[in-house]
């Protein structure tokens, strides 16, 4: 349980969800006006912690890892934007919260109603942990609220902080795998004939010369080429999987608060 002695300590503490996960880091304390109990505080989330929404402290408790809040992540995530004055929640805008968390507004603040008029900031992480906890909201010296030791009213603005991350798009494989096909080659073969050939016998010799007649025989053996088909495997390229980074404008767009300074002057006094 988070008590009004405990203030001073949950401002820029971790703040971790109902199951563990980082919610992210506590930016202001609400505290009730009639008893100084903190009831509400701000966390920085979205990207680089711009975004700043509101988790409740009934329930939460101060542990080593952080603020345990009674909430999940992804509710504080879809927090309702209110808030937008730094020293007070309204009791429209604390109803709208208990709703969103599903909580009622019970305690010494008083019914749902009203239960916001009597709630203010305790402090922030950047204007340090002094007077967190004493029922003042948080820049406030003596009666002036908002005012430094000089006199002067600090006027703050929120500041867009952009930026990158990585994330997985999708994945692309090589596989290989083995399709059949025909194929046809024109090979050239040759193969032998038999022609007959006669020669006249010229020569005197051979000619005058006598044989004898018989029965002879000759025998001419006949040879052709025949296709011969055989595989083989054979690397033929490369390929493989590259990546190249491209460029490209992208408009992103949030909220942003900014602190306006009016004079409140009746009797104008102010010379202007």
């Amino acid at each position: 349980m988070i008590t009004k002695d405990m203030t001073r300590d949950l401002i820029g503490r971790q703040a971790v969800d109902s199951h563990g996960e980082k919610v992210g880091k506590i930016g202001q304390v609400y505290l009730d006006e009639n008893d100084g109990t903190p009831t509400w505080a701000t966390v920085n989330t979205g990207l680089f912690g711009t975004k700043e929404s509101f988790v409740p402290l009934r329930n939460a408790d101060l542990r080593d890892s952080g603020v345990e809040l009674p909430v999940e992540k992804q509710q504080v995530k879809d927090c309702p934007h209110v808030g937008r004055s730094d020293e007070r929640l309204t009791g429209s805008e604390e109803d709208e919260l208990y709703r969103h968390y599903g909580t009622a507004a019970t305690g010494t603040a008083g019914t749902a109603g009203t239960a916001g008029d009597g709630r203010h900031a305790a402090g922030t992480a950047e204007a340090g942990r002094a007077g967190a906890g004493d029922g003042r909201s948080a820049g406030m010296s003596g009666d002036s609220a908002g005012m430094s030791g000089d006199d002067a009213m600090v006027r703050h603005e929120e500041r867009l902080r952009v930026g990158t991350e990585s994330e997985e798009t999708g994945r692309v494989a090589l596989r290989k795998y083995v399709v059949t096909e025909d194929e046809t080659v024109t090979v050239p073969v040759s193969r032998e004939e038999v022609r007959l050939e006669r020669e006249p016998i010229t020569d005197g010799a051979a000619a005058g010369s006598s044989g004898a007649i018989g029965e002879e025989e000759h025998e001419v053996t006949l040879h052709r080429e025949r296709p011969v088909v055989d595989k083989t495997t054979e690397a033929v390229e490369k390929v493989r999987l590259g990546t190249r980074t491209v460029t490209e404008d992208e408009t992103v767009s949030d909220t942003v608060r900014k602190e306006r300074i009016d004079v409140d002057d009746p009797s104008e006094n102010l010379e202007r």
